[in-house]
């Protein structure tokens, strides 16, 4: 069954309007949009997190609260920072098909290394507070979008 779109691309009423980038544009284009470095976000992360937990503490008062948040935190920091140390390493930075390769795998370890690290949670933290890993691991979390938002910003100003 055809969509509305691929009967008109097919009887010819919309054209495909894409076009490939000549060599000039790419590298004008890459000269415009410097790449976002890696290890900002996640030293970005590690400052939000610390941020987090002693805000949770400060607002209970309890210093439980502000270990649970700081290890929720821990758990997107630490497994970032593998990530980054894997993509960015020199195996990836000198053969094309290992950084793809390489992509994925560190991208399996990141979220195995998150899930263990949750996991193991109830046993490392005293007096755990759910929700303020919670919070801990989600704000910590969007630290990545937030940096993707300004970076965007700075872009259409620039």
């Amino acid at each position: 069954m055809h969509t509305e779109l691929e009967k008109e691309l097919e009887a010819g009423v919309v054209e495909d309007d894409f076009k490939p980038l000549t060599a000039a544009q790419a590298q004008t284009w890459r000269q415009q949009t410097p790449m976002m470095s890696i290890w900002a976000i996640v030293w970005g992360q590690l400052a939000t997190g610390c941020l987090v937990a002693m805000a949770a503490w400060l607002v209970t008062g309890k210093p439980s609260t502000g270990w649970s948040a700081g290890y929720g935190a821990m758990a997107v920091v630490v497994p970032a920072a593998l990530f980054a140390r894997g993509v960015t390493g020199k195996l990836a930075r000198t053969v094309p098909g290992a950084a793809m390769a390489g992509f994925f795998v560190w991208e399996l370890v990141k979220i195995v290394a998150t899930v263990a690290i949750l996991f193991a949670a109830p046993r490392l933290v005293p007096e755990l507070n759910w929700l303020a890993l919670l919070v801990g691991f989600v704000v910590t979390m969007k630290v990545v979008w937030i940096a993707l938002m300004f970076r965007a910003k700075r872009q259409r100003t620039a």
